[in-house]
């Protein structure tokens, strides 16, 4: 059975140190006891984690790879990440630098429904980057929102995605404001015979509800924060047969991980690689040049992870937003190619009714560079 692969960046004095660090990762991610009462055998041999390679990478640090058995982790996207980075998480000086699944668990692990073609074949569109406005401030009655959602339909928007903080709230209630949008994207379409797919947040309560309710109104995908909803939620989404929805992954409580190149996790396996095993189309991360701090390397390692074709599963979507607008569109493009899906929001909601046309201007700039 093929094993799984996680490289792990280890501060340490010294070979000594970083080694021992790596032993101690190796039994903490899997058995979690003293190597004396590891019964001999197959746990030993096979779940206890194997140091594959050792190096130094930089005065103070060292790189580690470390291999594990399918069957600490079985069919469990949660307990996949559990093996991962579970109890070492807390730990300092550790980060996840690299996760290799292996062909097995590929396979076990559901991984996303429908990736790039699929989302591109949902929306009709295939090829060029997709332009995704986002419905917001959070305050707005869902009435609001839905006259938002129309004028980015009309202005040709290639997804409708809902701003992860509307939830359930007094002002836009979750139901009222899923078939306030249906209902006038389904106007649209009636007027021009296209619209755009809608990504309704779900909220954290009831959510199983909530999903079912956003099916039967004709919401096409789901926007899930699996640093505040789970990751098994995304899987479950995602693996369900009778769903059919593509899924959306939010950042929202995640950027802890990625704050530190001593700690944590790398921008590319967070928002890349674990996206794509746990069943995001979609992967939303914080833009290049806008008010998060994440700098062109990080969105570029992002990007790549999402797109790479020997990855795991099939390749997904990167959503760069935070500081995106119009007038970034040709520059966004020549950073990140084709196979992107643009959030636009506040830069966007500063046009109020002329938000279809700027849309429309937004198409149009990514158009040309194709041409």
């Amino acid at each position: 059975m093929t094993r799984f692969h996680v490289t792990y960046r280890l501060v340490a004095a010294d070979r000594a140190e970083a080694r021992a660090r790596a032993e101690g990762i190796a039994y903490e991610q899997t058995v979690e006891v003293p190597p004396d009462v590891v019964p001999p055998g197959r746990i030993a041999q096979e779940i206890v984690g194997r140091i594959e390679t050792l190096e130094p990478a930089g005065e103070g640090v060292f790189r580690t790879t470390i291999s594990y058995s399918p069957d600490s982790a079985g069919r469990d996207v949660v307990q996949f990440l559990n093996v991962v980075f579970g109890n070492s998480s807390i730990q300092t000086g550790i980060r996840v630098e690299a996760v290799d699944p292996g062909p097995e668990m590929t396979r076990r692990l559901t991984g996303a429904r429908f990736g790039v073609e699929g989302i591109r074949r949902l929306c009709g569109r295939p090829r060029g980057g997709l332009i995704a406005p986002v419905l917001k401030p959070q305050g707005l009655d869902a009435a609001s929102l839905a006259a938002i959602a129309r004028r980015c339909a009309l202005g040709g928007a290639d997804i409708v995605k809902e701003d992860h903080g509307l939830g359930d709230l007094p002002s836009a209630p979750f139901r009222a404001r899923v078939e306030a949008v249906t209902a006038a994207l389904a106007a649209v379409q009636a007027e021009t015979g296209r619209r755009p797919l809608y990504f309704a947040v779900l909220p954290g309560q009831r959510t199983e509800e909530a999903i079912a309710f956003a099916k039967a109104a004709g919401v096409d995908g789901l926007l899930v924060m699996p640093g505040l909803h789970g990751w098994g939620l995304m899987a479950r989404i995602a693996g369900d047969d009778t769903l059919e929805m593509p899924v959306m992954a939010h950042p929202a409580f995640t950027g802890a991980f990625v704050q530190s190149p001593a700690a944590g996790i790398a921008h590319g396996v967070l928002y890349g690689t674990l996206q794509r095993l746990a069943g995001a189309d979609i992967s939303v991360f914080p833009n290049v040049g806008g008010r998060f701090g994440f700098s062109e390397e990080d969105c570029r390692a992002i990007a790549r992870s999402c797109l790479d074709p020997t990855g795991p599963g099939r390749p997904i979507l990167p959503s760069p937003g935070g500081g995106m607008s119009v007038d970034r569109a040709a520059g966004m493009r020549a950073m990140f190619g084709e196979d992107v899906c643009y959030l636009i929001g506040g830069s966007l909601l500063r046009h109020g009714e002329r938000i279809g046309e700027e849309i429309a201007r937004m198409r149009r700039a990514l158009d040309e560079e194709i041409a």
